[in-house]
């Protein structure tokens, strides 16, 4: 299963997006990449370009340890209100709830596509999260 797949199939799972896996792919790809494609190391250079704790919690996600929970609120810190909004629109579910099943999945979607490097790689190692990171303060 690729990682979109496995994207999708969390969210209507967690979220609840019905059965509608075409609404669930859409906002999952409006979220991760926009026009770019579904693309996580975006999802990832937003939580390390919020510095702190949020990128602290992101490195945890990328390693083989475990993975550092997030808080509704840290989601919408790092994606933005705007972007959580629209995601949430297209579910037809509240933003709050869009949140809450953001919190739960990210971690582990990211996690999961990161199992050997490849996530990781795709970044330039830590590397390269590094200097994702210093491209938010410019």
């Amino acid at each position: 299963m690729d990682i979109k797949s496995l994207a999708t199939q969390l969210l209507m799972n967690k979220i609840g997006a019905a059965n509608d896996s075409t609404a669930a792919e859409s906002a999952l790809d409006d979220l991760v990449g926009g026009s770019r494609g579904f693309d996580l190391g975006d999802i990832v250079g937003q939580f390390t370009g919020a510095g702190g704790d949020l990128a602290s919690k992101a490195e945890s996600w990328l390693g083989d340890g475990s993975n550092d929970a997030i808080s509704p609120a840290q989601v919408q810190d790092a994606i933005g209100g705007d972007k959580i909004g629209a995601f949430a629109s297209k579910l037809g579910i509240g933003q709050e709830e869009a949140s809450n099943g953001l919190s739960q999945i990210l971690p582990e979607l990211i996690n999961k596509s990161s199992k050997g490097g490849s996530l990781l790689d795709s970044v330039g190692g830590v590397a390269g999260l590094a200097g994702m990171a210093s491209k938010f303060f410019k």
